[in-house]
């Protein structure tokens, strides 16, 4: 048995400590996340800063930004959707997710960003010119990333929230890529990859400052989560379950998966609900030796890689370790602790 200090109680469950491997100073980025989110050191730390400061030095972050224009985009001037995985808005997400600091390159995109991608008319991101381009993850996507990057409190990015608050409160997290017909609202489905962006983002919105709006939309989306098994993930959907729930990623895009969901809940405070004692169960099992998670599932066409599929993944561990931080397993039923053991 191995004790984890920044995880109390969770040693009987893991393979090892990855906290070394972890703060190996090949990946800058991983370094940084580990310093901050699983041993609480702040920003004004010296080496806190000296790995945050590196990150944008190197791979994959630097690759990316040797790919954007001077102006502040990729690939070209437009809303900044499309070619996935390499236009404007998804550089914005990878280097939030990588805990990149805001230089003035991730500065003009962020601005590019506001100006280009949000849609007056709707005061909503979209990803085109139609009330169909203003998805539940895009939305949430960026409106956690440019909080990451120091934009809170832009104008654009507060109306988007109350927007979007409202949007959830009158029709749930509908998606019309989650829809028998795009063009029909009536075959339109609440999407939980949406809800679980949206609930991101609204989680990294202090509690003092959500309106009453924020508020209601972070219960009402909760809710829609905890109603079904995370660990199913048998939400509603054309298509039928998505094999995608169940691997394991980084960077995620419009898409999800399990732990995401576990994230969400652990952000807003209830990931000791019963109700999520299945997918600490699912997540567990997928750990491999030392302590490590693997690489199940990352993107193509990015103008950088994130590693190899079925390796073991910084990136993935700190994202398990960081969201098991927020359980106390104590809390754990009997029958519960039974099945993770």
């Amino acid at each position: 048995m191995i004790g984890i200090g920044y995880l109390p109680g969770w040693s009987p469950y893991l393979d090892g400590d990855p906290l070394a491997w972890l703060l190996q100073r090949d990946n800058p980025s991983a370094r940084y996340l580990a310093l901050t989110q699983l041993l609480g050191r702040s920003g004004e730390d010296p080496e806190v800063s000296e790995a945050q400061g590196a990150i944008v030095e190197s791979p994959p972050a630097r690759s990316i930004l040797e790919a954007q224009y001077p102006q502040g985009y990729w690939v070209k001037p437009d809303r900044g959707y499309s070619p996935k995985y390499r236009a404007t808005t998804w550089q914005v997400l990878f280097l939030a997710k990588l805990g990149a600091p805001p230089v003035r390159a991730i500065e003009r995109a962020c601005e590019h960003v506001l100006a280009h991608t949000y849609l007056e008319e709707l005061h909503m991101f979209t990803a085109h010119r139609h009330f169909s381009g203003a998805m539940p993850c895009l939305n949430g996507n960026l409106l956690w990333a440019l909080r990451w990057f120091g934009y809170g409190k832009h104008p654009v990015v507060r109306r988007v929230s109350e927007k979007l608050a409202e949007s959830v409160l009158r029709d749930g997290f509908r998606c019309p890529y989650n829809a028998q017909a795009t063009g029909n609202r009536r075959t339109w489905l609440p999407c939980a990859w949406g809800a679980i962006k949206v609930l991101r983002a609204f989680a990294a919105i202090p509690a003092e400052q959500r309106s009453p709006k924020v508020g209601k939309a972070i219960q009402a989306g909760l809710k829609f989560l905890l109603d079904y098994d995370l660990a199913v993930a048998d939400y509603p959907n054309v298509r039928g379950i998505s094999r995608r729930w169940f691997r394991l990623g980084f960077p995620l895009a419009y898409e999800s998966d399990i732990l995401e969901g576990l994230e969400a809940l652990v952000e807003l405070g209830r990931g000791e609900d019963p109700r999520v004692h299945s997918a600490i169960k699912w997540l567990l099992d997928k750990q491999i030796s030392g302590g490590r998670w693997p690489l199940e599932r990352t993107l193509s066409r990015t103008w950088s890689s994130f590693g190899r599929r079925a390796e073991p993944s910084k990136w993935v561990t700190l994202r398990v370790m960081h969201t098991l931080a927020g359980i106390y397993p104590s809390t754990l039923t009997r029958h519960s602790r039974n099945a993770v053991e």
